[in-house]
């Protein structure tokens, strides 16, 4: 059975509730639509933090911390960025558990990276994850479904004992 955006979200913020974590979002090309999802949720307030939706590298690097060498090296759609940018987040929010996006929703290529390239991040005290996906359809399309999948990778790593 496929976990709707809605479902994902509920369980996030009840294992959230349980453990006594916060959750923040470093967001890119989904423009802040995962907070969305996470504060569609009534009573949210109590373990979503905040966010940053960080569209351009000025922000990346001036709020959340990214390094300049970084976005030069690998560019702003990378594992590493994506990396930096939860790190990042958690540490300026003051959160348990982050999350980051980072991607090309299109319509065309930039940084030579393909249109649907996105990359997320998941920060937590044990550590740092990254992941990477690659989405069809259009921009809103491809925004929906990053957004989903950080909600699956997140779900994913709450429900690990070690996180």
């Amino acid at each position: 059975m496929e976990k709707t955006t809605e479902h994902l979200a509920r369980r996030i913020e009840e294992i959230l509730r349980a453990r006594g974590w916060t959750v923040a979002c470093a967001e890119s090309c989904t423009g802040g639509l995962v907070t969305s999802r996470l504060t569609d949720i009534p009573g949210s307030s109590d373990v979503v933090k905040g966010s940053v939706v960080s569209y351009t590298n000025a922000v990346k690097h001036g709020v959340l911390g990214v390094r300049q060498e970084t976005l030069k090296r690998f560019g702003a759609v990378s594992p590493q960025t994506a990396a930096e940018m939860a790190d990042g987040v958690r540490r300026v929010i003051g959160a348990d558990v982050a999350v980051s996006i980072t991607g090309n929703a299109g319509p065309g290529a930039s940084e030579g990276k393909p249109v649907g390239l996105v990359d997320f991040g998941v920060s937590t005290a044990g550590g740092t994850q990254t992941f990477s996906g690659h989405f069809t359809g259009t921009r809103k399309e491809i925004k929906a479904a990053a957004a989903k999948k950080i909600l699956e990778c997140l779900l994913e790593t709450l429900q690990r004992a070690d996180a």
